[in-house]
């Protein structure tokens, strides 16, 4: 990972098959250029499983970006001169949380396994890698919050060596919030990320935290996603993206700002991946303040995510 603070917007989060076939996500993806000042995108490609305990991961499928789908945004996203993590996710049909995947750990005849279920998610992260090293991506993630999976450390290790036989280029693993001390093989990564879904008066604490990992394991560190929905109230739970409060630019542009402090105070973190920027269903510039999700789009918090990267290019001259 180089010196260069990658401050990234997850983009075009569960688009489906030949999304890039109309133009409303190119319009999008300029769109996050001029109002963000961000220098990198992170594209999930993400696979599907019926639910938690399924070993069926489902890659190749019109629910799923394709190949000429990622090739469209890299190439774009080229064009505006930001930099391109490619990551590999899997969703659960019925709803469940990935985090929940999970399988008994001693086998049991007739019951599904772990070696079954990682010889699945390993076919679709090997896909993944292959698109990053054919768009020539400058990163790549091969997995995000599966804090049920995280113990497995044998085969993580495995997936992690076989994608770096297809993608050359730095690798990571997105664990989830509160995880970064429990995963242990870090060592087989380029880098630490996470998600950094903290209460707003717990960053400073969780940075302290998350920096000891980093340093144990002498390994950069970078936040994979992070962000605040603009509800009252979610300040204090940016991670609960259901939470019940009505529409408040003040609680995200507030969330925002104490972040984007305690990351210029904790110049460990090499990077951001704010959560998240639609690619096709991107509502109007002045309606932003009548949204209540995670997108600063045409909201205060904009204003400061603007801010953030003008301090970042500041510092990188000076």
């Amino acid at each position: 990972m180089d010196k260069v603070f990658l401050n990234a917007y997850t983009f075009a989060f569960c688009e489906r098959r030949g999304f890039t076939n109309g133009g409303a996500w190119k319009k999008s993806l300029h769109e996050l250029v001029r109002t963000t000042g961000c220098n990198a995108i992170i594209l999930p490609v993400c696979a599907w499983q019926e639910h938690a305990y399924s070993t069926e991961v489902v890659s190749d499928s019109p629910h799923v970006m394709d190949e000429e789908d990622v090739k469209n945004v890299c190439r774009e996203a080229r064009a505006c001169g930001l930099k391109v993590i490619l990551k590999a996710m899997v969703n659960c049909r019925d709803g469940y949380w990935r985090a929940y995947i999970r399988f008994i750990d001693n086998c049991v005849p007739s019951e599904p396994t772990w070696a079954e279920w990682f010889q699945s998610y390993t076919a679709h992260v090997l896909r993944v890698a292959l698109m990053a090293s054919e768009n020539e991506a400058d990163m790549l993630c091969v997995g995000c919050e599966m804090v049920g999976t995280d113990h497995r450390e044998s085969e993580w290790r495995r997936l992690i060596s076989e994608a770096r036989r297809v993608y050359t280029g730095p690798v990571t693993y997105n664990c989830d919030k509160y995880q970064e001390d429990r995963v242990s093989w870090w060592n087989a990564c380029d880098l630490i990320s996470s998600s950094g879904y903290y209460p707003i008066d717990k960053i400073d604490e969780n940075l302290e935290r998350i920096k000891k990992v980093a340093e144990r394991f002498d390994r950069p560190f970078m936040f994979m996603e992070c962000g605040c929905p603009s509800r009252r109230g979610s300040e204090n739970v940016p991670n609960n993206w259901s939470f019940g409060g009505e529409t408040s630019e003040k609680a995200q542009c507030d969330w925002y700002l104490a972040f984007t402090s305690g990351l210029l105070r904790h110049p460990f973190v090499r990077g951001t991946g704010w959560w998240d920027w639609s690619a096709t269903r991107l509502y109007p510039e002045w309606a932003g303040a009548d949204n209540n999700g995670y997108c600063t789009y045409g909201k205060k918090a904009n204003e400061v995510l603007m801010r953030f990267s003008q301090a970042l290019t500041s510092n990188t001259e000076e």
